[in-house]
């Protein structure tokens, strides 16, 4: 890939091919009939091995490992490791080597999922089911969805003797969910780069296709993502006896201190990636927003356009760093004082932004000195990664060859990634799912997961595209 350039080169070619949402194909083809059954088939494996983080992703990886050398990939090709210390952790890289005319790209799927109760869903969370027009289970949309579809076309490709100028790496990692205790692509990094040094990364968790009821807006690139910071406030006291209140204690203290940290708000900042989201996101769904959206992304941001955008929380998420207190305890018996109260106050920092200067507004605006404010641990910087115009144009090759006038606009997540592992290791890295959703629905972690029949199987020939796409030196 070329290297980065500016922001403002990327969102001249974006606005460039931001066409308008009339424009898109309603439908998209489909592989052919074997390959899509084949991938089906792996979906419906996958979402059948509990990964969750009790169980590890040890199982799943083998499985794909398997399925790998099964489709004719050398044994040295196909990779599975897992840390001596966490052997539930496993993952496996699989490598599609090329006529070595570039330096590879990597292809990134996390395999573990978050924990589901059956007794909360209306269908069994580890068995695939098709109903509705959608496929129900857990890691539906995260993301054994991708996991499939990246898997199913390094078959096909293999199978059909494919062989791109440059090497395809594609990792399947462990512990990318909260809970997390070996990361996959942090331990790949550390330990194993040469497993999956690249000049790019291609992540399929995130980003993708956005329906409003049932029409296709955009897709979203994801170029950004918030870093979470965890930190824990503490205060303690005397304590004394329950009969003999007197005019303070810890859980006073503390939940006047956390009533001051709810009115507070961070200060604007307009990202370059925001910036562009806003100007096309205002015009391809116009809105009651849209007017402020693009005041905001001008120059200077409009401050009294994004305190009206600040209302909603989604919208105000995406403006600025923000703090809410997550957890709260106190008190030791019933009939004492407390001596003791503390909360676990969670922010997720803009790109861009220093640690120690989250740390210090905090401290300012809870105003008591008594109170205690620890980091939990140090933040993983995850920068942004500019969206280069060939980048662009790569992606655009493929989303349009199957969903012809779609807008790509880039975003940031609010939420975070296995991104930040790459970024932060100096490797620019994009979300790029091919997955289409309503933009009011995600039930990513939620009871009765579901991607729609229909997305999954486009995704799948997307997913195919993307890697042959990719797989050119230039």
């Amino acid at each position: 890939m070329s290297t980065p350039k500016p922001m403002s080169s990327a969102a001249l070619l974006l606005s460039v091919m931001a066409m308008t949402a009339s424009a898109i194909a309603s439908t998209a083809s489909l592989p052919p009939p074997v390959e899509l059954q084949r991938a089906r088939d792996m979906f419906k494996t996958l979402v059948g091995i509990n990964s969750t983080h009790a169980h590890g992703s040890t199982e799943v990886a083998h499985t794909i490992e398997r399925w790998m050398l099964d489709a004719g990939f050398a044994r040295e090709d196909v990779t599975f490791i897992a840390p001596s210390d966490h052997p539930t952790k496993g993952n496996v890289v699989v490598r599609l080597r090329g006529r070595g005319q570039g330096k590879p790209v990597l292809f990134l799927g996390h395999l573990d999922v978050v924990e589901a109760r059956p007794e909360d869903w209306s269908v069994d969370p580890f068995t695939l089911t098709q109903k509705d027009g959608y496929f129900y289970g857990r890691g539906s949309i995260d993301m054994k969805e991708g996991d499939a579809a990246l898997a199913a076309s390094l078959v096909r490709l293999k199978k059909e003797g494919f062989v791109p100028q440059r090497d395809i790496i594609a990792a399947f990692t462990a512990d990318e969910e909260a809970g997390g205790d070996a990361n996959g692509p942090a331990f790949l990094l550390k330990e194993h780069r040469e497993l999956i040094d690249a000049s790019l990364v291609l992540n399929l968790d995130g980003g993708g296709g956005n329906l409003k009821d049932g029409r296709p807006l955009f897709m979203e690139v994801g170029t950004s993502e918030k870093t979470y910071l965890t930190y824990t406030l503490e205060t303690t006291g005397p304590g004394g006896h329950g009969s003999l209140p007197g005019p303070d204690t810890p859980i006073y203290r503390l939940s006047r201190a956390l009533l001051r940290l709810q009115a507070f708000q961070f200060p604007l900042h307009v990202t370059d990636t925001l910036r562009s989201n806003f100007q096309q996101l205002a015009d391809i769904d116009p809105s009651e927003h849209s007017d402020d959206m693009k005041a905001v992304a001008a120059l200077p941001a409009d401050a009294a356009a994004a305190q009206r955008l600040s209302r909603n929380v989604r919208l105000n998420a995406l403006l600025r760093t923000t703090c809410v207190a997550t957890l709260i305890s106190g008190g030791h018996a019933e009939n004492a004082l407390p001596q003791r109260a503390r909360s676990t106050v969670q922010c997720r920092m803009m790109p861009g932004e220093r640690e120690a200067d989250v740390q210090a507004a905090l401290v300012k605006v809870l105003d008591d000195p008594g109170i205690s404010v620890t980091l939990d641990a140090p933040p993983i910087v995850s920068p942004e990664s500019p969206p280069t115009p060939e980048l662009m144009r790569r992606l655009a090759e493929v989303v349009h060859s199957l969903w012809p006038g779609t807008p790509l606009v880039p975003s940031m997540a609010t939420g975070f990634s296995d991104d930040r592992q790459t970024r932060n290791a100096g490797i620019p890295s994009y979300d790029v799912a091919g997955v289409w959703m309503e933009m009011d629905e995600n039930r990513a972690h939620g009871r009765d997961e579901r991607v729609g029949v229909r997305a999954f199987d486009e995704s799948v020939e997307y997913t195919y595209r993307l890697i042959k796409a990719f797989g050119r030196a230039h």
